[in-house]
């Protein structure tokens, strides 16, 4: 799934204290000879909130076992993220399809500046002080992949000071 990626860590689920947060239901409708068949579609975020996050997407009949097949799917596709004191270590754009997003570090007491879908997904990460936008589709799916590639693109200090082959002083003094 994030084979496009470098320097992507993967999680498994196992020990790990993971919260689930729901971004939004969709019902679908399928019309058929016999009448109106509803479904629903569930599309969850979960996470550690200490840098590890996950989304996934269930599909039922009724919605209770829609959101618990999404839960699944998102603890097969945990990943880490760098984090740096509760922010991010630099500002990134994500895009997926229509949806842009654009997110910041800012200083401790800030808050999470964001709007619905990017907020689950940084609050999962545990990210306490960001400023996002999100541009474009408002479509809550795209908008979360969005802000998974944006996540994905993040490079703390130790991994640019590895690909560079420097020490850690160096990158900060310059």
């Amino acid at each position: 799934m994030y084979q496009k990626y470098k320097n992507v860590e993967t999680v498994k689920p196992g020990g790990l204290e993971l919260k689930d947060r729901l971004v939004g239901v969709q019902r679908v409708t399928k019309v058929t000879k016999g009448g109106r068949a509803f479904g629903f579609s569930a599309i969850v975020v979960v996470g550690d909130e200490n840098g590890v996050v996950g989304h996934g997407l269930g599909k039922s009949k009724e919605v209770a076992t829609a959101i618990a097949k999404a839960i699944e799917d998102a603890k097969k596709n945990l990943i880490r993220i760098p984090l740096n004191k509760g922010t991010l270590p630099h500002e990134q754009k994500g895009k997926y399809g229509g949806a842009r997003v654009y997110i910041q570090p800012a200083s401790h007491g800030t808050g999470v500046i964001a709007g619905g879908a990017v907020r689950a997904v940084l609050e999962a990460v545990g990210v306490h002080d960001v400023l996002s936008k999100s541009q474009g589709s408002s479509n809550p799916h795209n908008v979360v992949k969005a802000t998974f590639d944006a996540l994905l693109q993040l490079r703390g200090a130790q991994t640019v000071a590895n690909q560079r082959g420097i020490s850690l002083e160096k990158v900060f003094k310059g």
